[in-house]
């Protein structure tokens, strides 16, 4: 068994998906540049050493996404505008969070016995004595990119119902005056979709997701907004500037002097509800 097929055999993702995901990288990189023709059928049944059924079924999958094109006669070429699969970005700040996500398109989910409160872990506030809990999808283009499963506390809701319910949640909750915000955070982990998730985002059982945490902990240290959202892995990317909130950062300029910058951190989340 070659080196390869160790590889393919490591995965439980169907071999097609995998070789795909290879050629989709290297669109991606550059390797393979707009307008290029890519390698022949018999070229990468050799390199990737799969059947060419697999190859062929792993070319469909990348036209269907709009990174390649084929002509009949001529082979298979790169899109000369391949489509921007990773559009949208994780937010690391929340001034550029909250001003970002005041325009998503939602779809509010009605769920059957929904959970009362939120499961809160270490470091993330106490308990609100009462939660709303709110499911939506998010859209862009038309198309299904991200599931919010939003736990907000029952008193900032009975604000703005109205709001909370038309709006994202996140920018309502800092547009209300008087509340007073200790801490904010999310974190991010790579997981693969379950059933309801897959049919929700239109995705294939067991394909990568990113699920997001967002907790909001006001100033009683209470959590007063704790969201899990799960995007498509396939539309997302992650930005941060290493030198944001740094100490001020020498600069040498082109003449020899030394200056001084401040890094600022960017890249808008457009998910959270």
């Amino acid at each position: 068994m070659s080196e390869l097929s160790k590889v393919y055999d490591r995965s439980r993702v169907s071999l097609y998906i995998q070789v795909a995901s290879v050629m989709r990288r290297r669109i991606e990189t550059g390797q393979w540049l707009p307008g290029q023709k890519i390698s022949t059928l018999v070229e990468l049944e050799r390199e990737f050493e799969v059947a060419r059924v697999t190859i062929r079924q792993a070319i469909d999958v990348l036209r269907e996404e709009g990174l390649l094109r084929s002509q009949q006669g001529r082979g298979t070429f790169v899109a000369e505008k391949p489509v921007d699969r990773h559009w949208f970005k994780l937010a690391t700040t929340w001034d550029v969070l909250v001003d970002t996500i005041k325009d998503n398109v939602l779809k509010r989910i009605k769920i059957d016995n929904p959970p009362a409160l939120p499961t809160l872990r270490e470091g993330e506030g106490g308990l609100a004595s009462k939660y709303v809990f709110m499911r939506s999808v998010q859209y862009k283009d038309g198309a299904p990119y991200g599931i919010v499963n939003l736990h907000l506390d029952d008193e900032i809701y009975r604000r703005a119902p109205e709001e909370f319910r038309q709006h994202p949640a996140l920018s309502v909750l800092a547009s209300l005056k008087d509340i007073d915000i200790r801490d904010a955070h999310q974190t991010v982990v790579i997981g693969s979709a379950d059933p309801g998730t897959a049919g929700l985002l239109h995705i294939g059982l067991g394909a990568p997701i990113a699920e997001c945490r967002c907790v909001v902990i006001d100033d009683n240290g209470i959590a007063i907004y704790v969201a899990d959202i799960i995007y498509r892995s396939d539309a997302i990317k992650l930005h941060i500037d290493l030198l944001a909130g740094s100490p001020a950062v020498r600069k040498r300029s082109s003449k020899g002097r030394v200056e001084a910058g401040m890094g600022a951190a960017t890249g808008p989340l457009r998910g959270c509800n």
